[in-house]
């Protein structure tokens, strides 16, 4: 007998590869929720690099001694012996 049930029914290829592909997206989406995590993580420590730098070279112009002028060579000839 003929009916929906038999005429419809997918193949045993089209069942394993329905669920290879199920398998595969679940792979994948797992893949990109690590990938996007770390890449989350990896901006906020860059942030967070760049934020201190920008205070160490703060700090550094802040504490660093001024520097002196340097003495002007005096403009009377070496007397040559």
């Amino acid at each position: 007998m003929v009916n929906k049930n038999t005429v419809f029914r997918p193949s045993k290829a089209e069942t394993k590869a329905e669920s290879t592909n199920t398998f595969v997206k679940a792979i994948i989406e797992g893949e990109t929720a690590t990938r996007e995590a770390k890449t989350a993580r990896l901006r906020a420590a860059r942030a967070e690099r760049d934020a201190n730098a920008k205070i160490n070279e703060e700090a550094q112009k802040a504490s660093s001694p001024k520097k002196t002028p340097r003495k002007k060579a005096s403009s009377k000839p070496k007397p040559t012996s």
